[in-house]
């Protein structure tokens, strides 16, 4: 009784998880349709200025930091839960379809997929100046003045450390306890994005969703090099060369996943960017067996679809089991 109050359509995990995936290759993120993100982002936009009038030492910041990431952690969290539990207030399939679609509205990657679209087209039209305004929309670095190869390099590093914390994680944690939790960790996934900076003013107030986004990141991350690992023809040993080149990068999860990239695909990726006009040399990764193309860019596209089919289709294959044993115990 209580657990079906508190988790409302338990039962059909499977087919939460399922649908949600096909609604994210299906639809992805429509431009103008309400998303709880960008309600996420006003309210970090909100919470930061504030916390940047009224706080004005690094330790004042830092604990307004850690406060906001609490309440939108937790804020996010009951924001599903009640949702759903309305949903199923209504009727158990309204509840159903608000976890669909509040599940969806966490899994990014077919709106990844788009955005190194979004930046290909262009490019391989040979409209260099149009594919650096499109890719500026994505990453941080200068892209002003960015060759054809270096924006080749910048959207499979794009797609490559984004598989985890917008892709594979979000479908981990929705497992692990469906929509809800989903967007707990889309909350501190967005507020690492938007305040989780070395640089000021977000110095102080961005250190715990930082700390926050890096350790949540972290498992889902290392089981992503894990199934590419596992898909190749040497898994100890991709695993070992991932390891030993995502030492050298500061990141703890970027450079695991852009080092898997970078392996599978036979390529380099790392280098030096521009970020603000200041020079930044990012470590290098993998070796270069092969140079930098459109065709790359779509392999790596075809790595995360892989990805997330086999970590779907097995997430809802364990889900299903699960339904299963639970109708023959009772």
């Amino acid at each position: 009784m209580w657990s079906e109050l508190l988790f409302p359509a338990q039962q059909t995990a499977f087919v939460v998880l399922a649908a949600s995936l096909g609604l994210d290759y299906g639809l992805a993120d429509p431009w103008g349709w309400p998303h709880p993100v960008r309600v996420m982002g006003a309210a970090i936009t909100v919470g930061q200025r504030c916390i940047l009038k009224h706080c004005r030492t690094a330790q004042a910041q830092g604990w307004g930091g850690a406060g906001l990431t609490l309440v939108l952690v937790m804020g996010s969290y009951g924001a599903g839960w009640g949702l759903i539990s309305v949903g199923h207030w209504i009727h158990p399939w309204a509840g159903i379809l608000a976890q669909i679609i509040l599940m969806a509205s966490c899994l990014g990657g077919r709106s990844l997929r788009f955005a190194a679209l979004e930046v290909l087209d262009p490019l391989q039209r040979g409209d260099l100046q149009q594919a650096r305004q499109q890719l500026s929309r994505y990453v941080g670095r200068d892209t002003e003045n960015l060759s054809e190869p270096e924006i080749l390099r910048a959207v499979i590093e794009t797609v490559a450390e984004n598989t985890p914390d917008g892709a594979t994680a979000p479908l981990f944690y929705a497992f692990l306890g469906g929509a809800p939790l989903a967007l707990a960790y889309k909350a501190v996934s967005t507020l690492d994005s938007m305040v989780g900076y070395r640089h000021a003013p977000f110095t102080h107030l961005g250190r715990v969703s930082a700390r926050c986004e890096d350790g949540l990141t972290g498992l889902p991350c290392r089981l992503t090099v894990l199934t590419l690992a596992l898909l190749s023809r040497d898994p100890w040993g991709f695993w070992q060369r991932c390891r030993q080149d995502a030492r050298a990068d500061p990141s703890p999860n970027s450079g695991w996943s852009e080092a898997a990239f970078a392996w599978r695909l036979g390529i380099q990726l790392g280098g030096t960017n521009f970020y603000r006009g200041i020079r930044k040399e990012k470590p290098k990764l993998g070796i270069p067996t092969r140079s930098l193309s459109p065709q790359v860019v779509l392999e790596s596209l075809g790595i995360l679809r892989q990805i997330l089919l086999i970590w779907g289709g097995g997430m809802t294959g364990v889900l299903l089991m699960l339904h299963c044993l639970s109708l023959s115990l009772g």
